[in-house]
């Protein structure tokens, strides 16, 4: 989940960076592409966690031979889960200010 944070604090940064530019009258889109691409990533990156966090749970029932306790399960895979949810927010967080920002700078280069 970290990586995910991480991303978004740079992503949300240089969003940002860009209000600032575009109040100070200055057009510029470096940056936006990366901005872009960690919308994109972000959710994959929730998944991918949900997805390693769910093969741990199942290698440690695995490991616990024929004595599973059910709770210990469920409580691992809604920990694996949350990653896919802060992937999802944190990509959402930063789409809509994304695309009004992409927009004015499109407007201005029409």
């Amino acid at each position: 989940m970290w990586p995910i944070l991480a991303l978004s604090v740079l992503a949300l940064a240089v969003l940002i960076h860009k209000a600032f530019q575009l109040r100070a009258g200055r057009r510029s889109r470096g940056g936006m592409t990366f901005v872009s691409t960690v919308i994109t990533a972000e959710p994959m990156l929730g998944i991918l966690g949900t997805v390693t966090g769910i093969m741990q749970t199942f290698s440690a029932l695995n490991a616990a031979g024929g004595t599973v306790n059910p709770v210990a399960a469920t409580a691992g895979i809604g920990e694996a889960l949350i990653t896919t949810a802060a992937g999802l927010v944190a990509s959402l967080v930063l789409l809509f200010p994304y695309n009004l920002i992409d927009a004015k700078l499109a407007d201005e280069e029409d």
